[in-house]
This record gives C-alpha cells, sequence and structure tokens, in this order.
C-alpha cells in the first residue's frame, strides 16, 4: 500500500502523467496506530493549522455509561471480547470503536475512537450481577 495520497502517475490508456504538484509531508497517510489494553498512555500530535490532537495508545480505564440509570463511571477493562474491525484485535487486546469490552460493571460496547479521542468512552450492554 502507497503510503501518499496522490494521482495516479498513468493515465486509462497507459500514457505517463505529469504530476500537478510535490510531494508534501501533509498528503502522506498516517500509520495505523491502535490503542492496546495495558497501562494509561496517550501521545500529543500536531494536526493541520496547529491543533493539538491526543492520541491513546493504551488504557486499562473506559468510561461507561449505564443507560437505564443514566450514570456514568470510570472502570477498568479486563479483556476485549469482540471486534467488528478486525477478529484478531480480540487476541492482541486493541480497542477500537465498536468492540465489545469486558470491564468490572460488565460488557460494554466501545462508542468513541480511543486511537483519535485520546479516551475510552463505552455503553453498558450486559451488566455484571
Amino acid at each position: 500500500m502507497s503510503k501518499w495520497n496522490l494521482r495516479a502517475s498513468r493515465k486509462p490508456t497507459g500514457g505517463k502523467l505529469n504530476r500537478l504538484s510535490k510531494k508534501k509531508k501533509s498528503s502522506r497517510r498516517p500509520e495505523p496506530l491502535f490503542t492496546k489494553l495495558g497501562e494509561v498512555s496517550r501521545k500529543v500530535k500536531r494536526s493541520v493549522g496547529g491543533h493539538l490532537s491526543y492520541v491513546t495508545i493504551s488504557s486499562n480505564i473506559a468510561n461507561v455509561t449505564d443507560l437505564s440509570t443514566g450514570k456514568t463511571r470510570k472502570v477498568k477493562i479486563l479483556s476485549v471480547v469482540e471486534s467488528p474491525a478486525n477478529p484478531h484485535f480480540i487476541r492482541r487486546n486493541v480497542i477500537t470503536k465498536g468492540a465489545t469490552i469486558d470491564t468490572e460493571a460488565g460488557k460494554a460496547k466501545v462508542t468513541s475512537r480511543p486511537s483519535r479521542d485520546g479516551v475510552v468512552n463505552a455503553v453498558l450492554v450486559e451488566a455484571k450481577k
């Protein structure tokens, strides 16, 4: 996979196209950064316009909301149970949006994008008795 988001270098007929502009660092694709289960660790990245974005490298804490009571609390993540993004993420304990995690409160579904938002937010699906 190419790391540049540029126009194709050839025409449909096979002829060569001249480049419209030079390669710029802003045209590169970012490397995929997966949030893993572990001690809380975050990274600050500079984005376009000098803004800062926070990336979660690893986390063992999630903000879990119980929809029946409407209360949110911080709970410890025990493991990743299900991941619609990639079945191998379960074995590697990679937390992505839509992943089902096992917490001290019960099973919860991740609603945030930890590798973009800098925090793991989840909604309680099945409470522990």
